[in-house]
């Protein structure tokens, strides 16, 4: 999804992809690779005696491998239900060499594919049917209603950051709390038929906080943004949708100030204005 990282530290993470591969009796296919972040993940398809597969090797220093990232895929597939569709998770192995941690999980084969390849930000419209607006739709309502103990968003990041990034005066008490996937952008949705992918940082955050960084990730695009309100306005159009956007242009304005994401500030800061300052016809607003 990302570009290929430094070159010491692609070849290290080739290296233990490979190793990764041999412990799971799996033979990489092609010359494919789909990078994370920095080069954190690297993940290749892969042929297996139980048939094809997506091999994903996950890296972190040795003193931070493990704990919620770590765990997440394998909770998701114990506790997410059918009509949440993701990649299975056949098996996975944990090991630490050197300075870093590894982390590798063998899933079935998702031949669909994401709707954007390199990021998370949508720069061109996606022709999706009522299908799968459906799909996604029962999805995030199925997802919600997951019990869990794990977190995606922190209140205490709330207390700190909104202040900070919103710059006003905020409540940051979430009107509501539900089990939300965490990452759901374009890069983690397939498209013709609806798959999510990358379910490490899922948890409980503010209620409607998957719709609302979708519908954030795609501001570059009115018309899919547009068309994200209307199949998910449930979600979207209530207090806890509003109150999950501003705390999503939060985090996405946070991630300008490092370099990230950087196209997306003036649309983040115009739906922010929307957000605060509402036409007289508007739901009213959430600053102090």
């Amino acid at each position: 999804m990302y570009s290929e990282p430094e070159p010491d530290i692609a070849e290290r993470m080739r290296g233990m992809h490979a190793t990764a591969a041999t412990a799971l009796d799996a033979t990489p296919i092609g010359s494919r690779e789909a990078w994370g972040w920095r080069g954190r993940t690297l993940s290749r398809p892969v042929a297996t005696a139980s048939g094809e597969g997506w091999l994903r090797l996950v890296s972190a220093p040795a003193d931070k491998a493990g704990g919620k990232l770590w765990e997440g895929p394998q909770e998701a597939e114990r506790l997410m239900p059918p009509a949440v569709p993701r990649p299975r998770l056949r098996e996975r192995r944990t090991w630490t060499e050197g300075e870093h941690g590894y982390l590798a999980e063998l899933y079935d084969k998702i031949t669909i594919s994401t709707i954007t390849t390199h990021e998370p930000t949508l720069r061109k419209a996606p022709d999706l049917d009522d299908a799968w607006w459906d799909a996604l739709s029962t999805a995030l309502d199925a997802i919600a209603a997951v019990p869990s103990n794990r977190v995606a968003v922190r209140p205490e990041y709330l207390d700190r950051a909104m202040p900070q990034y919103l710059s006003m005066a905020i409540d940051t008490k979430a009107p509501a709390w539900t089990t939300a996937h965490g990452d759901l952008h374009w890069a983690n949705l397939t498209g013709p038929t609806l798959t999510i992918l990358d379910w490490e940082g899922w948890g409980t955050a503010p209620a409607g906080y998957d719709a609302a960084l979708l519908h954030s990730y795609s501001l570059l695009m009115p018309d899919t943004a547009a068309e994200i309100r209307r199949r998910l306005g449930h979600i979207l159009d209530t207090p806890t949708g509003t109150f999950a956007e501003l705390v999503v242009i939060t985090e996405l304005l946070q991630t300008t100030t490092r370099g990230d994401n950087l196209d997306l500030e003036k649309p983040l800061r115009r739906r922010l204005s929307e957000i605060t300052n509402p036409r007289p016809s508007g739901r009213g607003n959430l600053v102090e």
